[in-house]
């Protein structure tokens, strides 16, 4: 997966009427193509009296695996315009199903392409946008009396302070972009006079909406 990427903030249901039928929505963070397919038969189970279960999903590094489908729907009518909604919001590992229980009303070609992508855009404006980037969690052994000067700085700077941990010293817990952490070894060693011991630790993903 790619250092940086953005994907919803939670899963969702969303429903909307459109010519009296109902679309309904349901988005949800999926990683791997069987957690798509799980989750579209899940929702399937969920509606199986509606007339349309259509889906669309982009699954891995640069959307590697994209896959989109009408259910019954006229070609290219429903999953395309679906997918052409989470690519152009470059959102990865994301799954939607939008769901159609038919009002009686025919929409037509270009109103079923606007219903279904519409029925994603407004579905994505209301769960929200996360960006997705890789933080490496470093301890930072520092003496007392630097406390001070090196928690000011840390609380003015790009990094994260996690955590102040009291011990014989004072351990500072901080998240750093994976792609800064030889710049922020080098400004630790720097801000202390070579004084501080410096843990590089686990790898994981920081998320803030966008």
């Amino acid at each position: 997966m790619n250092t940086n990427y953005y994907t919803i903030k939670k899963p969702s249901v969303s429903e909307t009427i459109i010519q009296k039928s109902r679309f309904i929505c349901h988005l949800k963070r999926t990683d791997s193509e069987q957690q798509a397919q799980e989750f579209i038969n899940e929702v399937r189970s969920q509606h199986k009296s509606a007339n349309h279960n259509c889906f669309a999903y982009v699954i891995g590094e640069n959307n590697a695996i994209q896959k989109a489908a009408d259910d019954g729907e006229p070609s290219g009518t429903a999953g395309v315009p679906m997918l052409e909604v989470l690519k152009k919001q470059d959102l990865r590992n994301v799954t939607a199903v939008v769901t159609r229980y038919f009002g009686g009303i025919k929409l037509g070609g270009g109103g079923l392409i606007r219903a279904y992508g519409s029925s994603v855009s407004d579905a994505l404006r209301q769960v929200g946008i996360v960006h997705r980037v890789r933080h490496c969690l470093y301890k930072v052994g520092i003496d007392y009396h630097l406390l001070g000067k090196v928690e000011n700085e840390l609380r003015q700077n790009v990094y994260i302070l996690d955590e102040i941990r009291y011990t014989d010293k004072v351990e500072l817990m901080v998240y750093v972009n994976e792609t800064d952490t030889t710049t922020f070894e080098q400004w630790i060693i720097s801000l202390t006079s070579a004084t501080a011991s410096i843990d590089k630790g686990a790898v994981s993903f920081i998320e803030t909406d966008v």
